[in-house]
């Protein structure tokens, strides 16, 4: 079947809102409270923001999209701007629409549209500048016709201090935007709302799901989140959390947790990941079961450490040295993260081996409405030993996978040793040794591949009959799959980057002529692996600017290849 060429139009009954202002304006809790608003309404929400590394001082701002089924990217229109200073409206002033409405702060911003005196509100009431926010979410529930029963309803349940106050300085808000009431009037949608999660709270939910018992991190952007949001909840979720004093002590604490039986899981990003490899080399050759989640940011070195890329593909799956197997996984959205960062507790210790999972700042901290089915993900338990004589750690068995003993336990004196080793873990330069060693470790990744065999791989979106296919990773899914819809193509997403499910991509691209790989880095780094593989990539559509594709560029870039 031929592709359609037309482009990938708005979602009818969608809407956009951007709220802007400076660092420390409180933007990342104003995202939130609209993406609450538009939730309770009974619509799919999808929030990203974008800041930079200054605490106070530099330009933050938001982008929320509202629309009546599943949305995982945002788009460069906007039908609502929240400027809360004069930067957001020279900045963003491009994105209106023809029937757009501008609401700013009057008291510090000039421009067309409804202005709110939204600072002198607060200063009138003695409260801090971020609450201006308030009367900011009230005002733009009058624009869309929403009962401030809603407002409240998502104060209530967002604020922990001076709520009271927020309320009223909301209804404020409100009642001054009265002359443009349901400007964007939108229906309320039926059913209950839909938690909102970002990727990181919904990986750091998985993992819990799948056993974990431990977490240990350093703060590293935007892998950061899973340590604050685990640490708020440990005693809730029945887990340690620690903060060493750095990566090297974050991998080294959470293996030596591993070898005694604890379920472990690690949080960095490029930098970090970088001086982790040593240890992961360690955890291939000692087989400790490790679980890292590896965000990834620009880079070379500290790079731009708040936005965001996907240029460590290769760095995770050829990191270490030696000849050692490992699992990299990328999830594409907080569902997917979920789901997967049960699977990868579960797969490190049926096969005591490391996985990566592979993020990035746009999966990370991006919010969404999610679906999630806790029945699909369960806790598998690993091979433990039966206490049937001497017990052997590194015993050699056909799929190279040895059973599993931890201190303590009885009849079992348990050896690690990142030395080649015999059976029992004691150290050994004997050559026949040496290459069993290396021969009994590797057979894990034909067991792994047989495994894998029976798991959901790859995911497949669009026109099956299609005969062009966007395949892609990770994050950029989301644009990906908006556009394949409005253009009749096929997106093809493999969950699992190594091993390369060959036997899934091919069957999922047996009827396509022409290949089109799109990613968030500068050298196509996942067509160069699937031509690697041996399949055909006919082009690349790459952004590496820091920034995610909107729905429409990318509908726009990948028109460019396939016209």
């Amino acid at each position: 079947m031929a592709s359609k060429m037309a482009g990938c139009d708005d979602l009818e009954g969608e809407h956009s809102v951007l709220i802007g202002g400076q660092a420390g304006d409180g933007i990342r809790q104003a995202s939130d409270a609209i993406s609450r608003l538009f939730n309770r309404l009974g619509y799919w929400a999808f929030s990203y923001e974008d800041y930079g590394s200054l605490i106070r001082g530099g330009h933050d701002f938001a982008i929320i999209r509202a629309a009546p089924k599943k949305i995982l990217a945002h788009r460069d229109r906007i039908d609502v701007l929240v400027a809360l200073n004069q930067e957001s409206i020279d900045k963003h002033q491009w994105r209106l629409k023809g029937k757009s409405l501008t609401i700013y702060d009057s008291a510090k911003v000039k421009a067309d549209g409804l202005g709110l005196p939204l600072s002198d509100i607060v200063a009138e009431r003695k409260l801090p500048p971020i609450v201006r926010n308030a009367a900011a979410l009230g005002a733009l529930a009058t624009v869309f016709g929403a009962d401030f029963k809603v407002v409240e309803g998502v104060i209530r349940s967002s604020l922990r201090r001076n709520i009271e106050e927020n309320i009223e300085v909301a209804k404020q808000g409100y009642e001054m935007a009265s002359a443009r009431r349901g400007a964007f009037e939108i229906p309320i949608l039926e059913g209950p709302p839909r938690p909102l999660l970002s990727g990181n709270e919904a990986l750091a939910l998985g993992a819990v799901r799948g056993g974990l018992k431990l977490y240990v991190a350093y703060p590293m952007t935007p892998s950061s989140s899973i340590l604050h949001y685990l640490a708020a909840n440990a005693q809730e979720f029945r887990i340690a959390v620690v903060h060493p004093e750095n990566e090297i002590a974050v991998i080294g604490l959470a293996e030596g947790a591993a070898y005694a039986g604890v379920r472990a899981m690690v949080g960095t990003s490029g930098g970090g990941f970088a001086l982790m490899v040593e240890h992961l080399s360690l955890s291939g050759q000692a087989e400790i079961p490790i679980v890292i989640y590896l965000g990834q940011r620009p880079g070379p070195s500290t790079g731009v450490p708040t936005y965001t890329a996907q240029g460590d593909l290769f760095f995770s799956i050829f990191a270490g040295h030696g000849e050692f197997q490992k699992i990299v996984i990328a999830p594409g959205d907080a569902e997917q993260a979920f789901y997967l960062a049960s699977e990868a507790m579960n797969l490190a210790w049926k096969f005591q081996t490391a996985v990566i999972l592979l993020g990035d700042k746009h999966l990370s901290e991006s919010t969404c409405s999610a679906e999630i089915d806790e029945s699909r993900a369960a806790f598998e338990g690993a091979r433990l030993w039966t206490a049937g004589g001497e017990y052997k750690r590194y015993s050699f068995t056909d799929d190279g996978i040895s059973p599993l003993a931890f201190p303590g336990t009885e009849g079992a004196i348990v050896k690690s040793d990142s030395y080649e080793h015999d059976e029992y873990g004691v150290t050994t330069e004997e050559a026949d040794l040496i290459a069993r060693g290396h021969e009994k470790r590797l057979r894990k990744m034909k067991a792994i591949e047989a495994e894998l065999r029976g798991r959901k791989t790859v995911m497949a979106y669009g026109d099956p009959d299609s005969d062009t296919a966007i395949v892609t990773w990770g994050s950029t899914k989301g644009a990906a799959v908006e556009v394949a819809e409005g253009r009749g193509l096929l997106v093809v997403q493999p969950l699992y980057l190594h091993p390369l499910p060959t036997w899934e991509i091919e069957r999922h691209l047996q009827k396509v002529r022409k290949v089109v790989c799109a990613e968030v880095n500068a050298k196509g780094q996942l067509g160069t692996w699937l031509r690697y593989h041996g399949f055909k990539v006919d082009g690349c559509v790459l952004k590496y600017n820091g920034r995610p594709f909107t729905v429409d560029e990318l509908d726009a870039r990948i028109g460019e290849v396939i016209g």
